[in-house]
């Protein structure tokens, strides 16, 4: 796997979601990490030097696969960048079916003397 550019990464994450729109799913996974491998980083930590955290960001859809690496300089950018693409592409979810007050308030009544409350035994 290739760790591409951000701007690369987001034009092929935009593609991937309009290729997805009808069949497929996109998983876009973002994990914390120091590109280093374990070894390396106990070096770094026993010399006692700070270890450059990044973001890595995986994509897939299931055929293809694709990732990038977030500074911490280039998050702020990266970010909304990702959030216009998703607002851009979330068309598919269904709206959220809302109840009315009155209507729930009406379904649920109360008795009006709870000794007039039959109870079976």
């Amino acid at each position: 796997m290739v760790l591409l550019q951000l701007d690369p990464f987001l034009n092929e994450l935009t593609s991937m979601f309009e290729h997805s729109t009808t069949k497929r799913s996109v998983w876009v996974t973002l994990k914390r990490s120091s590109l280093k491998s374990k070894v390396q980083r106990n070096k770094i930590k026993t010399a006692g030097e700070a270890i450059d955290y990044r973001c890595l960001i995986r994509a897939t859809d299931g055929k293809k696969t694709i990732s990038a690496s977030v500074g911490p300089k280039d998050h702020q950018r990266f970010q909304a960048s990702y959030a216009t693409i998703l607002k851009a592409h979330m068309t598919a979810l269904k709206k959220r079916g809302r109840k009315d007050k009155k209507k729930a308030a009406e379904g649920v009544k109360k008795p009006d003397d709870p000794k007039k409350i039959k109870t079976s035994v």
